[in-house]
């Protein structure tokens, strides 16, 4: 399956250029569709090729994405990239997707394995977030997950790599201990070590 022309269904996310929280961002491009889309169906019509169908897909799931990504890189720019590399390999990757599990659950788990790889490749992982970079971090993350308690993700941002990653993917995302070693390629009792390292560290820098 050839992978779509994307510019314009990233040009309307504000992580893809910049963040800006003073207005959402412009659409200029809005096609028709029904007021409430069947996301099996949208799938389908993906697989099928069908750009509109993917591009829907994306409106519904990039917010989270965004935001894992940034959690996990604490950075803006990165989290933009790794964002885009996730969709483009959910493209190039939904012929495989077989329906048993939510469409969703499937991106996720593309999304944490396309952003542990590249934390991987570049070999020191994520970096600590440096204070110069605070206000960036934590518009970006206000705009992707309006909810976001920021005293405790400034928290997060700051753990030692192993330790955010492990944090992040357990006590955020939901993984179990088996499934963090295997997709980190750890030990599982080193998983659970460094997740209550960092556990210890957020505790600490809540109580500054």
């Amino acid at each position: 399956m050839q992978v779509p022309v994307l510019e314009n269904v990233f040009s309307k996310v504000p992580f893809a250029s910049g963040v800006n929280t003073a207005s959402e961002p412009k659409v200029t491009y809005q096609p028709e569709r029904p007021a409430v889309w069947d996301e099996d169906d949208l799938v389908r019509r993906a697989q099928a090729g069908k750009p509109d169908a993917f591009e829907r897909l994306y409106e519904i799931h990039v917010r989270r994405m965004y935001a894992l990504c940034l959690r996990m890189v604490s950075d803006h720019s990165r989290a933009a990239e790794l964002t885009q590399d996730i969709f483009v390999r959910a493209w190039e990757r939904i012929a495989s997707f077989q329906f048993r599990s939510a469409f969703g659950t499937w991106l996720h788990r593309l999304a944490t394995n396309v952003v542990l790889g590249q934390l991987r490749t570049e070999r020191n992982g994520a970096r600590v977030l440096a204070s110069g970079d605070i206000e960036t971090f934590e518009d970006g993350l206000r705009q992707a997950m309006p909810e976001t308690k920021l005293d405790l993700e400034r928290a997060i941002a700051g753990l030692p790599p192993g330790a955010k990653e492990v944090l992040i993917l357990h006590d955020i995302e939901g993984y179990r201990y088996r499934e963090i070693a295997e997709m980190t390629d750890i030990a599982e009792g080193t998983v659970k070590s460094q997740l209550s390292r960092a556990r210890r560290l957020v505790r600490e820098a809540l109580l500054k």
